[in-house]
């Protein structure tokens, strides 16, 4: 039950930050965001906060940011089209009636002769029994539509996304990416705050129970200056040595206490693939303040990024099979294990699996916003966008090729972990 919550906790922050991204850096442009979503499927959970509906869906599979203008309007206003006019106290439409009109008796109903709510915002038509008088009524910028019990804003062409410059466009997607960065180097940062964050010394660190290292009485603290008479400088140094020299008795020189003492360390043995390391039983030093724990939130950040982009360019060229990859089943599992290891390395994986999403979303493959941007920067070149029907279809056929490849990981998953 605990790794339950601790996937629901994970994912669904990581899904929360990015999807701020979007929703922060697209109302900063003007753009009216009609709903901002944790989840896919049926709602949970709802509330409006001025023009957003802010809402937990029961598919906790991702999440959205829906932006008026990139769907087709769901309600829209046609010449014969009998609708009902509210006013606001300057004389301009701030509710169009749709349908159920009679629960509305204040409302003014007009047949329509002609609408535009994007640009020029008007309605004309004709007041019911008086036919022949043509009347023409402004439309507030915030008015709504009362379809169905429902109250949905309107979108002027001004608040749409396409509306904006290709820079605003650009930010209010690649915000979402950015944020997942922003957080992992806050948990990096937090981590290195209230935990410590290790430092390239030859100071011993903690010590494991049963390890080489505290049944040979090394103590933490103490500080290495040679092993077996080689001299080092950095905690890599040690781990160096001690890895290459498996069931070996080493000598350990060290200063406690502005003493010198040499103390024989005889290293267990771990086989990794083919080949067999040495172990003392130690973690690397660690220190703790506030400008270190920045300066190591960059450095883990930038270290991970790497590390990902490294192994996606493997899956790219062959190196790493399809099998290798894990979906949410694989990334379950994952965080069962790590949870066992306490927070500190849960809050770890947190941050992991963070820049991994921004990275994911940052491939130029269609549906992700990295497929996204990549239209932008045609659009750049090109000077025009490209034809949003053909955008639309290329995103469709991407999403759906990436629901395939979701199957097929779960698939994977599950046979690799339960069957």
């Amino acid at each position: 039950m605990n790794t339950v919550i601790a996937f629901i906790v994970i994912f669904g922050a990581l899904v929360f930050f990015h999807e701020l991204g979007h929703l922060v850096f697209a109302k900063r442009a003007g753009i009216l965001c009609r709903e901002f979503a944790i989840g896919f499927g049926p709602k949970i959970f709802s509330f409006k906060k001025d023009e957003t509906v802010y809402t937990i869906r029961l598919l906790p599979l991702g999440g959205f940011v829906r932006m008026a203008g990139e769907d087709p309007e769901m309600i829209d206003v046609k010449p014969g089209q009998i609708i009902g006019l509210k006013f606001d106290e300057q004389g301009k439409v701030n509710k169009v009636v749709i349908n159920n009109k009679e629960q509305h008796p204040d409302a003014k109903v007009i047949e329509v002769e002609q609408a535009d709510l994007e640009h020029k915002l008007f309605i004309s038509g004709y007041e019911a029994h008086e036919e022949e008088r043509l009347q023409r009524f402004e439309v507030s910028e915030t008015s709504y539509f009362i379809a169905d019990g429902e109250e949905v804003q309107i979108a002027p062409y001004n608040r749409q996304f396409a509306s904006k410059t290709l820079r605003q466009r650009t930010m209010a997607i690649f915000a979402g990416p950015l944020m997942n960065f922003v957080l992992a180097f806050f948990v990096f940062v937090f981590i290195g705050i209230a935990q410590g964050y290790a430092v390239d010394k030859p100071v011993m660190g903690e010590l494991t129970k049963d390890g080489a290292a505290i049944e040979a009485g090394l103590k933490e603290g103490d500080e290495i200056q040679a092993i077996d008479g080689e001299s080092v400088k950095t905690w890599n140094d040690v781990v160096t040595i001690i890895r290459d020299h498996p069931n070996e008795e080493l000598r350990f020189t060290i200063n406690r206490n502005n003493e010198t003492t040499e103390i024989n360390v005889t290293p267990g043995s771990q086989k990794i693939g083919d080949e067999t390391i040495g172990l003392i039983g130690v973690y690397a030093p660690v220190e703790k303040s506030f400008t270190g724990a920045i300066k190591n939130g960059v450095t883990e950040t930038v270290m991970w990024t790497k590390e990902i982009v490294v192994g996606l360019g493997k899956l790219i060229t062959g190196q790493f099979s399809i099998d290798m990859l894990s979906g949410p089943v694989g990334i379950y599992v994952s965080t069962d294990q790590v949870a066992q290891s306490g927070i500190y390395y849960l809050m770890k994986w947190a941050a992991v699996l963070s820049i991994n999403l921004g990275i994911v979303n940052l491939l130029p493959i269609p549906a992700l916003d990295g497929g996204r941007l990549m239209f932008f920067a045609l659009e750049a070149v090109r000077g025009k966008p490209i034809d949003r029907q053909k955008e639309g279809l290329v995103h469709f056929v991407g999403f759906a090729l990436l629901m395939l490849l979701m199957l097929v990981v779960t698939w994977n998953d599950i046979q690799r972990f339960f069957l």
